[in-house]
């Protein structure tokens, strides 16, 4: 089964195969078999029936739309709350603590998820939800009153971002369906290759902008901007390895908990591919 260039995707398909970690694996043996007892047991008899049922696409877009739902109550609550202080100081006091606080955690829970291998664990992804929503309700705050020219409104702003991110999803989704483009193991690694780029390139800047160094990967500039589309594609074309995944996942008989990481993975790349469209439209509303 091809892998998903998300992480946490990649472990869940890895989790969910058939003979891994128990799932669909059988034990071949000639004769009667033995019990943890000593006991002899009937190799003919009619196994047990599963505790759990198989995956449906139905549990995909239920867990999916209550992990959603989770990031964005929390996020229009994070947004509110920062927009309810007196002072832009006070606004700045709150809101970088806030985004601070929503990507570390947020981050952690998903090295948890997928080297932990517990990504069917809904405690750890609605938690990751209700901490990416403090850090989605932060930026889009910061992107939409103060990286921007005063007149730009910041509810429109937003909202064109949300658009884009939904619209982008449900065309990736549609280009999957009907096979314009085909999940093959050198899209796979061609996309792996342009996100390690690009997370090199990110993890940089960061570093550089802490010593003080300005660098025009992020400044809104032609470079910037072009850094940012290129996010955007990657973002986008992860998606149809993701619902690749998640298809293949449903076609194995996947347990119905699988749900879960799907739904973690999904919101991984919907946040980064929001805050990317967010970031590319404050770019064209500067100052």
């Amino acid at each position: 089964m091809r892998e998903s260039s998300n992480p946490v995707m990649r472990g869940v398909v890895r989790d969910n195969q058939p003979g891994y970690a128990g799932f669909g694996a059988g034990m071949a043996g000639a004769g009667a078999a033995m019990n943890q007892f000593g006991q002899q047991t009937d190799p003919y008899a009619q196994p047990a029936p599963p505790t759990t049922r198989q995956l449906t696409i139905d549990d995909v877009v239920t867990k999916t739309a209550m992990t959603l739902g989770v990031l964005t109550i929390t996020a229009i609550a994070a947004y509110f709350a920062i927009a309810s202080r007196d002072t832009e100081s006070a606004q700045a006091a709150m809101a970088m603590p806030l985004m601070l606080v929503g990507a570390i955690g947020g981050l952690v829970l998903v090295l948890i998820a997928s080297f932990g291998r517990k990504q069917d664990n809904p405690a750890i992804v609605l938690a990751y939800a209700a901490l990416e929503g403090l850090f989605v309700g932060s930026i889009s705050f910061v992107f939409g009153n103060w990286a921007v020219a005063g007149d730009v409104s910041a509810g429109a702003l937003i909202g064109q971002a949300v658009l884009g991110t939904f619209g982008v999803f449900f065309g990736m989704l549609f280009v999957y369906k009907i096979g314009a483009i085909r999940v093959t193991p050198r899209f796979t690694r061609m996309l792996f290759a342009g996100m390690i780029g690009v997370l090199v390139l990110m993890v940089g800047n960061l570093l550089l902008s802490l010593f003080g160094v300005s660098t025009p990967l992020r400044d809104g500039g032609p470079i910037a901007i072009i850094f940012s589309l290129v996010c955007i594609a990657l973002a986008a074309f992860s998606f149809l390895l993701d619902f690749d995944a998640a298809d293949r996942l449903i076609r194995a008989g996947a347990p119905d908990r699988a749900a879960w990481g799907i739904a973690l993975g999904l919101t991984v790349t919907l946040v980064w591919l929001y805050v990317e469209i967010l970031r590319l439209l404050s770019y064209f509303n500067q100052d």
